[in-house]
Formats: C-alpha cells, sequence, structure tokens
C-alpha cells in the first residue's frame, strides 16, 4: 500500500485546521474529543493530545479537525500532527 499523503486546509476557525487523509482511514462513525481524558482508549487522539496546544478533535473517515489553543502557533504544530497521524495511520 502506498504511504498515506495528508494535506492541511483552513477552516473559517482560526485556531481550526483539517488534516485530509488521501482515503478513508478514520473509521465509523465519527468522533470528537474536547479533552485528553475524553480520549482515552483511542490511540491516534491520545498520540494527538499529546502535543503541545491541542485543544479539541473531530474525526471522521477521511479527515481530522485539530482546534487549537488560541495561544498556541500552527507553525509549531502542524509537523508533529502530521508525523503522528502518518504513524498511526499511514
Amino acid at each position: 500500500m502506498a504511504i498515506m499523503n495528508v494535506d492541511i486546509q483552513g477552516t473559517p476557525n482560526p485556531n481550526a485546521a483539517k488534516f485530509l487523509l488521501d482515503r478513508p482511514a478514520i473509521g465509523e462513525p465519527s468522533r470528537s474529543y474536547f479533552d485528553a481524558a475524553s480520549a482515552r482508549g483511542d490511540r491516534l487522539a491520545e498520540r494527538l493530545f499529546e502535543i503541545d496546544g491541542v485543544r479539541a478533535l473531530f474525526m471522521v473517515e477521511d479527515f481530522i479537525t485539530v482546534t487549537k489553543e488560541e495561544d498556541a502557533a500552527w507553525p509549531d504544530m502542524v509537523d508533529r500532527i502530521q508525523e503522528v497521524i502518518l504513524s498511526e495511520l499511514g
């Protein structure tokens, strides 16, 4: 299987970004997490919450929306988010 590609798309909320997967990988149903405790048991979500600045996650079949803390900076987070997605799903 080819290596997964992850593209980034902005949203109307400057504190949220969509990480688009090039194939379905999340499965059903969609999942929302608003803190690390609620993500317990979901390995991908647990690892994403380990990244400084991650505030919430929405995960659906072929994308993950990451909402960051107001004072966090996307440039400091994007590469790490992509690395975690690829290591868990790629």
